[in-house]
């Protein structure tokens, strides 16, 4: 977890930086188009990354791409970012999609970018493979949905989706403050936004409540969590105090961990061991919930 934490760390000091960096070898890209938000990752091959871009967008819900276009759009305008960052070409994009969902709602809108699909996974298997769990569940809590991975023996024996997620808090807060839903999501993304603990708890809860039934037949002891939801303050706490018998894992930044663990579809687990020569120790916030 130490060295997937730098690789985080790493992509939220980069993401949206447009300036020129030499892109020495081989790379991987990966495309999460999410409910609230599409990343775009390049990793090098010991999945250090070189490149983020993030546009907060709309365009999924429910598992369903409801704006094609501008689904479209932003990810070729992502991806010419990447090219002219990196002085690159990019040919083949890895996507992933929710569990229980079909896999075209990505893959669609990554071919009418104009690339090739290359790995193509659900979202909790994706991190489930880049942080070698080998039992467990990952939890990966994004704007619209929450899928869960089940995890034994290194392989994926149940996954699960359910429509909820951080829109979910953001409605709370809309109807508790009295304001707009686009008001609500700018307070939750907010660095004050833990004061607005009391008002989202119940909500949370409520997620722990829904992964606590999926894994209730399950004889795991951990659980990952990940998506840009898991960004809201304490999380993980109001986690652990409902699923008192589990052992609650929150990775830094988890707003990058899935578009990461996409990025790094297929690369060996024992290459992201591996230090890298940039990699820094500064401390920088959270920028974001989904």
């Amino acid at each position: 977890m130490e060295a997937i934490n730098r690789r985080l760390m790493r992509a939220h000091t980069i993401v949206n930086d447009c300036s020129p960096f030499h892109c020495d070898g081989d790379y991987t890209v990966g495309v999460d188009l999410g409910t609230a938000d599409i990343v775009t990752m390049v990793v090098d091959p010991s999945g250090w990354p070189i490149a983020c871009f993030l546009d907060w967008a709309s365009v999924v819900k429910d598992g369903v791409v409801v704006d094609y276009y501008n689904a479209c759009k932003l990810v070729r305008q992502q991806l010419d970012k990447v090219e002219k960052k990196l002085n690159i070409s990019v040919e083949v994009v890895n996507t992933s999609f929710p569990p229980g969902t079909d896999a075209r709602i990505s893959t669609n809108v990554i071919e009418s970018a104009g690339v090739m699909i290359g790995e193509v996974r659900d979202e909790p298997s994706s991190v489930a493979e880049l942080l070698n769990v080998s039992a467990g569940a990952v939890v990966d809590i994004g704007g619209g949905t929450t899928g869960t991975a089940i995890i034994k023996n290194h392989t994926i024996t149940h996954s699960f989706d359910e429509p909820t997620g951080g829109t979910h808090m953001s409605l709370t807060i809309a109807g508790n403050r009295h304001v707009s839903f686009d008001e609500a999501e700018r307070l939750k993304k907010s660095s004050k936004n833990a004061q607005l603990m009391p008002i989202v708890k119940p909500v949370i809860e409520k997620f722990a409540d829904i992964i606590t039934q999926h894994v209730s037949d399950h004889d795991i002891d951990e659980i990952y969590l990940t998506g840009g939801t898991c960004c809201f303050p304490e999380i993980d706490r109001v986690f652990a105090e409902v699923m008192d018998d589990k052992n609650i894992i929150l990775p830094d930044f988890p707003l990058y961990l899935t578009p990461l663990a996409i990025a790094c579809s297929g690369l060996s687990h024992t290459s992201m061991l591996q230090p890298y020569a940039d990699e820094t120790s500064s401390n920088v916030g959270v920028n974001g919930v989904a």
